[in-house]
């Protein structure tokens, strides 16, 4: 699932390869980086491009890449995506931004050196006023563009630049653990609290509810089922949730997993919304994990795996009570 071009929501602009500026973020300053996660690293970057938009009173984009690069040079999913497009998309809508374009990454964009990638990409086809990375990013082929080379690159082509140097610490307290690749190894732990930590908002993920084998009405607990991104290396586990949908948010257990007991069959989300009796087939609804209650297990039948569920139905309860 992806947001389309057009879809934007309260003014939020998604482009994806536009050709010339997207109407709305002519001028814009953008920025650039892959972003998977959001966390409050890139969180960081943002609000400096954010503040150098004001300052120049322009609109504010981020400027990012699908699939991962890492993807498109092994030939195949192997990054564990914190935030998939359609999920980016949203964590980047509830930032202070006009709008976000992503660039297809690609053969033909993996042969862009750097100095090409400026004059194609944010000179000629975005015609940015700015742009913002952090001390650390490299673009271009072979990785050769350095933060101090689109500096450069900026003053010769007339749109400002600005590097984020490396950040410590926030209002929320340290940012020494606070990459994407930390956020990852917590959430294959299951520790979504550690992981909301890093990210500064809870875990989510979004999906379609689909039609399972409705073994949970049978047995009490009716769920919406969902087959998330494939590159999710969330732990399988249950888990205290709130589901959000038609702009309501609901509280909930979710099991992620094979569901042993049943069939071990592929990876699927299935969420038990406390106190609901609506359908919720065919719509799109987003997860929101809060806490980890305990891993996936193989029980003894259904009667045991009922009275299982009960009690994490109770702990969820509990959990959610308190957040």
């Amino acid at each position: 699932m992806s947001l389309e071009p057009s879809a934007a929501a309260g003014g939020f602009i998604v482009a994806r390869d536009p050709a010339s500026p997207p109407g709305g973020l002519e001028g814009a300053v953008v920025a650039i980086g892959n972003f998977d996660g959001v966390h409050r690293g890139h969180q960081a970057v943002i609000a400096r491009a954010r503040a150098l938009a004001d300052r120049l009173g322009k609109p504010c984009a981020v400027v990012t890449f699908e699939p991962h690069p890492a993807d498109f040079f092994a030939g195949r999913p192997v990054v564990h995506r914190l935030t998939p497009e359609s999920s980016k998309a949203v964590a980047l809508s509830r930032l202070r931004l006009d709008g976000v374009v992503v660039l297809s990454f690609d053969a033909s964009l993996a042969q862009l050196d750097a100095e090409a990638f400026v004059a194609e990409i944010l000179v000629r086809r975005l015609g940015v006023s700015g742009a913002v990375v952090g001390y650390d990013f490299h673009f271009g082929k072979g990785r050769g563009g350095s933060p101090a080379f689109l500096a450069e690159a900026g003053a010769r082509h007339g749109f400002a630049v600005e590097i984020v140097e490396k950040i410590t610490a926030d209002e929320r307290g340290s940012l020494d653990a606070v990459h994407s690749s930390g956020v990852r190894d917590a959430l294959e732990r299951g520790d979504v609290a550690l992981a909301r930590k890093l990210l500064g908002n809870p875990f989510f993920v979004i999906g379609e509810v689909i039609h399972g084998q409705k073994l949970g009405r049978t047995i009490g607990f009716p769920t919406a089922n969902l087959r998330i991104d494939p590159s999710c290396g969330l732990a399988y586990g249950i888990y205290a949730v709130r589901l959000a949908v038609d702009g309501k948010v609901l509280d909930g257990v979710a099991s992620w997993g094979r569901r042993p007991t049943v069939d071990n069959g592929a990876p699927l989300l299935e969420v038990y919304v406390f106190d609901f009796s609506g359908d919720l087939y065919g719509k799109t609804v987003e997860v929101i994990f809060v806490d980890w209650i305990r891993p996936e297990a193989k029980f003894d039948g259904l009667e045991a795996l009922t009275a299982q569920i009960e009690k994490d139905c109770a702990d969820a309860r509990e959990i959610l009570g308190r957040a």
